[in-house]
Parts: structure tokens; C-alpha cells; sequence
């Protein structure tokens, strides 16, 4: 199967790519950066993966739907209309658009919904990350992720407003975001009743756990047909 990498010379695509390199089963079909023709990613490639930018990406998916590729979006930052886009434009491929990868991050929201379904409103939920110092987004797109998942747990439809504490978020969820050193990720998700608490949560410990996710849903996403898909689609949950 081949791959192109959007963004190959960025951390994650050059993690992709040495991913790739060491499956057999898999070829480096080519790379794009800034500046570079979008176009030549979708000239020889079974799917294309991109972890670049919103502006790049916004490229990116209508040049999927153009050429028929399965496109794997890890792109962070984008927003409503965009996601509309993402939408629009899987009528004609498979697009998986994921803020995170991670096997163990998808079953982490799968659970978390869950936990939302069965406690009730009657909790509070509390969600909070970790990052490097370099992160941009704040809160990330997985805490985002995170929050649309308890919501869509207690039945609503993942739209934000403003949370507790003045911030951008789902209701009555609240946010806690740090940002230092050189930490991957952390996420966690707390719950609180007036008696306890339970707290589910994830810590990344190795970038390559995101360009192995990434693969394993290019992989998938060649075998569907058009449509919108997530990593719950890829893995089953």
C-alpha cells in the first residue's frame, strides 16, 4: 500500500514516514511542505495522511475528494466550517478525521461517554491536560474531543459555550490546561458527586503511538467507501 505524507519534514511526518520505512507491507508514495503542489500527494498514493495545517488541510480534502484518495486528517485547530467541509467532501472518499490518534486516547472517549451516559447531570466534570511548551491550541483538540464525548454521553450535540470559569467550553464541563517542558500528552477526565469521584485518564509516553494510529487508519480507510469516518470507526469501539 502506498502512503504520502502531507508535511513530511514536520516531527510527525517524519515519524510517519520512518514508520512506514519499517512496515513491509507499506511504501512512502511521497511528501509535501509549504509551498510545495498539494496535488502531487494524491498522483501516486493508495491514501494520504495529514498532519499539517488548517490552511493546508482545507486544500487537502477537496483534493481527496477530487482524486477518490482516503484521506487520515490529525490536523488540529480547525473549526465548525471546516469540519462542515470535512464533511462535504467525504461524499466522495473516506476521510478519518481524528484529534488524536492514539489507540488508547480513542478508548479513553469511548469510555468517558459511557461514564457520562450511566453517572447523569448530577456530576460534575472536571477535564484536564498536560502539553510541551509548544503546543499552540489551548485546550487541545483532544481535550475538546474529550468534552464532546461527555456531552454526547449525557445526550447533547457538542456544541460549545462558555464553561465555569469564563473559558471556551461544553457547558457545564470545565477546563484545566498546562503547558511545559516537553511533555506528549496527558489527559484525564474526572467526575465528582458530592460522596467520590472516578477519574479516567491517558498518558503518552512515545510520539510513534500517533504515526502508528495514523497508519492503521489509512490502512482501513482504503477498504470503505465514501463517507466521514472516526478513529471509533477504525478501531470497532
Amino acid at each position: 500500500m502506498k502512503i504520502s505524507i502531507a508535511g513530511y519534514r514536520g516531527r510527525m511526518g517524519q515519524m510517519l514516514v520512518k514508520q512506514i520505512e519499517a512496515d513491509h507491507t507499506l511504501s512512502y508514495a511521497g511528501g509535501t511542505e509549504a509551498g510545495d503542489d498539494p496535488e502531487i500527494l494524491f498522483n501516486h498514493a493508495n491514501a494520504v495522511i495529514d498532519f499539517t495545517t488548517p490552511d493546508a488541510t482545507r486544500k487537502h480534502i477537496w483534493l481527496a475528494a477530487k482524486h477518490h484518495i482516503p484521506l487520515v486528517i490529525g490536523t488540529t485547530g480547525l473549526g465548525d466550517a471546516d469540519e462542515r467541509e470535512i464533511r462535504d467532501a467525504a461524499t466522495e472518499t473516506a476521510i478519518v478525521y481524528a484529534a488524536n490518534m492514539s489507540v488508547g486516547v480513542n478508548m479513553l472517549l469511548a469510555l468517558a461517554e459511557q461514564a457520562a451516559a450511566k453517572l447523569g447531570p448530577e456530576w460534575d466534570i472536571e477535564i484536564f491536560e498536560t502539553h510541551h511548551k509548544h503546543k499552540v491550541d489551548s485546550p487541545s483538540g483532544t481535550a475538546l474531543a474529550l468534552g464532546k464525548a461527555v456531552r454526547a454521553g449525557r445526550g447533547g450535540n457538542g456544541a460549545f459555550v462558555t464553561d465555569r470559569s469564563g473559558k471556551r467550553g461544553d457547558g457545564d464541563i470545565g477546563y484545566a490546561v498546562q503547558r511545559g517542558g516537553n511533555v506528549i500528552g496527558e489527559h484525564t477526565v474526572t467526575f465528582f458527586s458530592e460522596d467520590e469521584r472516578i477519574t479516567l485518564g491517558h498518558v503518552a509516553s512515545d510520539r510513534a503511538l500517533f504515526a502508528k494510529g495514523a497508519l492503521r487508519a489509512a490502512q482501513w480507510a482504503a477498504h470503505q467507501p465514501p463517507g466521514l469516518y472516526s478513529m471509533k470507526d477504525v478501531l470497532g469501539l
